[in-house]
């Protein structure tokens, strides 16, 4: 890893080094907190968990091949270097924006209130067509994921397209004075982590920390369908770019048609051309994630050609709208987390479906005072779209279900406490040949109901 000596890791953040003075001048190879993954010239770095401190591991890693670790605890006599921090979660952090102006690798940063990863990785699925790519990989968004992200870059790797995900004000400041991103990216203002953030307005407000750190030099790619990023004129003399469906976006896209689930068909517009494309998944939303990902070509020099055949390329990941075929159910695996937008999106997908039309809901978190009126809301909306059942769980979905009843009374609607309950039924309400959406926020853990129904032989 490109001059991360033991004496530079401790100068960047603030701890003091431990060791031989032959030692400090010595490289790790890599940088972990999992102490399962600990390899052979690493440092590792102990976090205090809820459930466990990572000091506890310090020995053992040691044994497994470590160079060094960091600690927050005076180590006493020891026969090897080590770093004492005053906390290592904002070590990482020190580290990681250090690594990253070693690499000077640019950095696009990509936020939103939903599609952030299938923007990702759309956007890292173009961009591979011309250049070495590392992405976010599954949840590192946060303030101890980005940084591990970050560490995964090699001096191979020509671009890092890094997802950034907040839930309060501060925290995307703290994400992008680590990425100082040469490319933002903001999908969309939604109704998400209300429970902080209030509103809109707020969720605006945070979101845009990100444009503190862009580079002076850098480029901002927005939805310009988004009324409240519409409204954005100018960012500290950075680029601007647009995106959407209104023909007034810099790039937009028209003759959208739905293949089913084998997704979306749509032309999109550039200032270098036009071409038609095949979004390989399914849902209006995803012609979103492409027209985002077109911009970042452009940006990135990119030709319409490359664009397009990045965007066909593009493979689904576990929890976001990932169709699984067994023998006996169409499984759309999108339950890695939910809001109202992306529970809307999802479920006009879900019409694109054969057989019967199931969706499997589970409680929206973290919406605030709202949380009621907008699970009814939800409710209301999916009465109005051609499905056939929708068989939900959790106390916010009552009022789902609730909604539904009144604005659909022919979709078949079963409300159920909790999830388990919910999956005892399974046998009983799915049918042979049904496509079922599975969906709910993270902590509802509606992956055991993927599970479950994965079970069954897969064609």
């Amino acid at each position: 890893m490109k001059n991360l000596t033991l004496e530079h890791i401790a100068a960047a953040c603030n701890g003091l080094y431990i060791g031989s003075k032959m030692s400090r001048l010595k490289c790790v190879t890599d940088i972990t907190t999992d102490s399962r993954k600990v390899t052979y010239g690493c440092l590792f770095i102990p976090i205090k968990g809820t459930r466990a401190d990572g000091h506890d591991y310090i020995g053992q890693v040691m044994e497994a091949g470590a160079l060094s670790v960091l600690s927050e605890q005076d180590l006493g006599e020891v026969d090897f270097p080590y770093i004492r921090v005053r906390s290592s979660l904002q070590a990482v952090k020190d580290i990681a924006e250090y690594y990253l102006k070693q690499l000077a690798v640019p950095v696009i940063g990509i936020t939103g209130s939903v599609g952030k990863t299938s923007t990702k990785e759309t956007v890292a699925a173009v961009l591979s067509q011309k250049y070495n790519v590392l992405k976010t990989q599954g949840n590192f968004n946060n303030e101890l994921g980005l940084p591990l992200t970050v560490f995964r870059l090699r001096e191979e790797h020509e671009i890092a397209v890094l997802e950034m995900g907040i839930s309060n004000f501060g925290e995307m400041s703290r994400l992008a004075k680590i990425a100082r991103p040469h490319t933002g990216i903001i999908t969309n203002i939604g109704y998400c982590h209300l429970e902080f953030l209030k509103d809109r307005d707020g969720v605006l407000k945070a979101k845009t920390e990100m444009f503190d750190y862009i580079r002076e030099d850098g480029h901002v790619i927005l939805n310009g369908d988004d009324d409240k990023l519409d409204a954005i004129r100018e960012v500290r003399g950075t680029k601007l770019m647009k995106f959407g469906l209104d023909k007034k976006n810099d790039i937009y896209a028209d003759q959208i048609e739905s293949k089913g689930l084998k997704g979306m068909a749509c032309v999109i517009h550039t200032p270098q051309g036009s071409f038609k494309t095949l979004i390989p998944i399914p849902g209006r939303h995803m012609v979103y994630n492409a027209l985002a990902a077109a911009c970042a070509g452009m940006v990135y020099g990119l030709s319409p050609d490359e664009i397009r055949t990045g965007i066909e390329s593009l493979q689904p990941v576990s929890g976001r709208f990932h169709i699984i075929e067994t023998e006996k159910y169409t499984i759309i695996d999108d339950c890695y987390n939910a809001n109202p937008v992306s529970m809307k999106a999802s479920l006009e997908a879900l019409q694109d479906g054969t057989g019967r039309k199931v969706a499997l809901l589970g409680d929206m978190a973290e919406l605030g005072k709202e949380e009621e009126q907008l699970h009814a809301q939800i409710g209301v909306f999916a009465g109005e779209l051609d499905l056939d059942a929708v068989y939900c769980a959790g106390p916010l979905c009552e009022h789902l279900a609730r909604g539904i009843k009144q604005s659909n009374p022919r979709v078949e609607v079963l409300h159920f406490a909790d999830r388990d309950s919910l999956m005892e039924k399974l046998p009983e309400i799915l049918m042979n040949g049904d496509t079922v959406l599975v969906k709910a926020s993270h902590s509802m853990q509606f992956e055991k109901i993927v599970e479950r129904l994965s079970a069954e032989t897969k064609k």
